[in-house]
């Protein structure tokens, strides 16, 4: 499983692998929205606020929808599709906004920072 962790400050983002069972523990049953501890990634001091995800076969995790499974809604916006004209509307799979272990990319956003910044944390120290 992939956590992604996006940093608003500068912009980046930072790609954490790990084992399914590992990772997919600490998440299993949290919701789109929710805030995370940063410690169980190994952030201590941060906490991260779960923004989506995938599952294996790249369909989407979408807020509105509630549960962990799949389901083919009609849509008229992101996330899922991207209607190329106004008022486009197209009826397309998508799954829950409760992560579960089918899901198989995690997206997160620092919302509070620790007293490490983040560059130092993997290893991406710019040289002056």
């Amino acid at each position: 499983m992939q956590v992604v962790i996006s940093d608003p400050k500068t912009g980046k983002a930072y790609k954490l692998e790990g084992k399914d069972t590992e990772v997919s523990a600490l998440f299993v049953g949290k919701r789109i929205g929710d805030l995370v501890d940063g410690d169980i990634l190994g952030l201590s001091g941060y906490m991260l606020e779960i923004r989506g995800g995938s599952d294996r076969d790249g369909v989407p995790m979408r807020a509105d929808v509630p549960g962990a499974g799949r389901r083919r809604i009609l849509i008229a916006s992101p996330p899922g599709y991207r209607p190329r004209e106004k008022g486009k509307r197209r009826r397309k799979y998508v799954r829950g906004n409760e992560i579960s272990t089918d899901i198989s990319q995690i997206n997160v956003k620092i919302r509070m920072y620790g007293n490490k910044p983040i560059e130092e944390i993997f290893g991406e120290v710019k040289e002056a």
